[in-house]
């Protein structure tokens, strides 16, 4: 991310000042050759809110940057990260700026500076990388040589939240949007930049706020291919999922009321069998990596799951590679299919499942679908196979919630642990993960208010006093970061000033525990005159949201049907085995 010269030059006298100095020092390894950037048309940057061990494992920047390298045109596409709080200060007081990983370019130097938008707490870093470039922070400051500023990412569902810092969002996938976007980019260089927006807002699935008339909607644009990659970036220090890594397929047919990746994902594609294992071997072939990942968001219902892995073993094995999926559901195909990747390791580890909810009245209103019986059964399955570390997810603060659905967390966390020890296994240990449930745009729950603060944090103590085995532990996340992300996830254009003000204070990092200041956002809220509470009230279902005018494929209708079923207790099954009429128009 900076450009050494030379090993004395005074940038490198900064390395011994930071923390983890390898985060800045690119020497990755990356198939194939560099585009020159003096032949480039055009030149992207894509730019990660968040530090480097992060954002490199984000699956869709492996993804992007080959995925643009491949369009017609001679792009140049290079990647740049958010600077840790030590490096950015000495970054400012010496006057340096950001730079990519691989070109070592200054950011500002790009035609496109591309955005991820991950989650709602990295918005800030979004603004300290704006400032560390030299670009201007705010859209309506920029000039004619400015790059362009786009973004996407879950975040541009609700995109009015950073309205005031992009320049353009890309409402869906990239496949589908970046070869139709990044010519109307190039073909406008040299015109006045409101010509170039203007261009841009004529294309599918892109938001330009500038362009935009009051009434219009926004369609979100998908493929029906997924990109595939038959290698990837290695970097050269240790990253959070430091793996090769496939795409199984993108979706989800389960329906979980609170999931807005399940919602606005739809339709489920599958990946080839074929596809999925020649991709993974060749990654694995060319980069060394000992550890793979088959990817989704349930990779579980990936229908050629079995066969999949059954063809892998004997390939992984030769070459002492590890096999692991993300996700696993409670039941004993789950189960199973985690005995098939045991196999493919040295001993047991440990498994993790998510029940979400306690008691089968508050998972039949999320549509969970599974009962007291299949957890159970699971567990019983996953001890007798050996396994004696288990891993349970919940959620709190879900909509009917009531104290007997929050002692249920702590009594199913019991019976994991007393059946684990009737089962023989003596060394068992059950940890508990209790989150604060956010009502996410776009999804059945979007209309329903979030719990306070002071409820949530009520909610994680009832639960943690109810636990009084060492071999049972329970952790829950903070509410004031859960308060946080459940207001900038349904905030609107007010919230920018917001965002603005809290970082002009020094908020920064917010997904980090040790950077949040919550202080810091009530005063940024009381400067600019807002009430956050109003953004976490239950609203109307005849009010007009402010995501409303992008359009998913997914109904208001479904979504409405969806939520009055959650409250009557009634299950809608997968879409794959029965249509939910949810809007998407699928081919099924």
């Amino acid at each position: 991310m900076l450009e050494f010269d030379e090993f004395n030059s005074p940038e490198w006298g900064l390395m011994s000042q930071v923390s983890r100095p390898s985060r800045y020092c690119g020497s990755e390894w990356r198939p194939g050759a560099k585009i020159s950037w003096d032949d480039a048309n055009l030149k992207i940057c894509l730019a990660f809110p968040d530090v480097y061990e992060t954002g490199m494992s984000y699956y869709g920047f492996q993804i992007i940057e080959p995925l643009i390298h491949s369009l017609k045109g001679n792009y140049l596409a290079d990647r740049a990260y958010c600077p840790w709080p030590d490096m950015a200060g000495l970054m400012l007081s010496h006057g340096m700026t950001l730079s990519t990983i691989e070109h070592k370019r200054p950011v500002k130097d790009f035609d496109v500076l591309a955005f991820t938008l991950p989650h709602e707490t990295s918005y800030t870093n979004i603004l300290s990388m704006l400032r560390l470039s030299g670009a201007e922070v705010f859209s309506n400051s920029r000039n004619d040589d400015s790059p362009i500023v786009i973004a996407g990412g879950y975040g541009a569902y609700n995109p009015d939240v950073m309205r005031k810092f992009i320049d353009a969002f890309c409402v869906g996938e990239a496949e589908a949007i970046l070869p139709a976007l990044l010519p109307a980019i190039e073909g406008t260089k040299g015109l006045p930049r409101a010509k170039r927006l203007e261009a841009m807002s004529k294309i599918p699935g892109v938001y330009v706020p500038s362009c935009h008339n009051a009434g219009n909607v926004i369609h979100r644009q998908y493929s029906s291919d997924m990109f595939t990659l038959h290698s990837m970036i290695v970097p050269s220090v240790n990253i959070v999922h430091d793996r090769a890594a496939v795409e199984l397929f993108r979706g989800c047919g389960r329906g979980c009321r609170f999931c807005q990746a399940g919602m606005v994902n739809r339709p489920v594609r599958e990946r080839p069998e074929n596809e999925a294992s020649e991709s993974i071997l060749d990654i694995i072939a060319s980069t060394g990596w000992e550890d793979a990942g088959l990817l989704s968001l349930a990779s579980c219902d990936y229908s050629g799951i079995e066969t999949l892995i059954d063809g892998l073993a004997p390939e992984l094995n030769q070459r002492r590679a590890k096999l692991s999926l993300p996700s696993l559901r409670m039941d004993g195909f789950s189960v199973g299919l985690a005995e098939k990747l045991e196999g493919l390791r040295s001993k047991h580890g440990g498994i993790t499942f998510a029940p979400e909810a306690g008691t089968q009245r508050l998972r039949d209103v999320i549509n969970k679908g599974i009962t007291e019986d299949m957890i159970v059964s699971c567990l019983k399955e996953i001890y007798s196979r050996g396994w004696e570390r288990v891993k349970l997810y919940f959620m709190m603060g879900l909509p009917t919630e009531t104290d007997e659905d929050i002692d249920a967390i702590a009594n199913i966390s019991y019976m994991a642990l007393k059946l684990g020890r009737s089962m023989g296994r003596k060394r068992v240990t059950v940890s508990v993960s209790v989150s604060g449930f956010v009502p996410k745009a776009h999804t059945p729950f979007q209309w329903e208010r979030q719990n306070s603060i002071d409820e949530l944090r009520e909610k994680g103590r009832r639960v943690k006093s109810l636990i009084h085995d060492r071999a049972l532990s329970v952790a829950y996340h903070e509410p004031e970061q859960t308060f946080l992300e459940g207001v900038l996830s349904r905030g609107d254009v007010r919230t920018c000033d917001v965002i603005f003000r809290a970082w002009e204070m020094g908020a920064c990092f917010d997904s980090w525990t040790e950077h949040f200041n919550l202080q810091r956002w009530l005063d940024a809220f009381e400067y600019c005159g807002i009430d956050p509470y109003e953004y976490l009230r239950e609203r109307n279902e005849d009010e007009i949201l402010a995501w409303d005018f992008i359009h998913t494929g997914v109904s208001r209708e479904f979504l409405l049907r969806e939520r009055h079923k959650a409250y009557s207790g009634e299950l809608t099954p997968d879409c794959r085995v029965s249509c939910s009429a949810c809007g998407v128009g699928c081919k099924r």
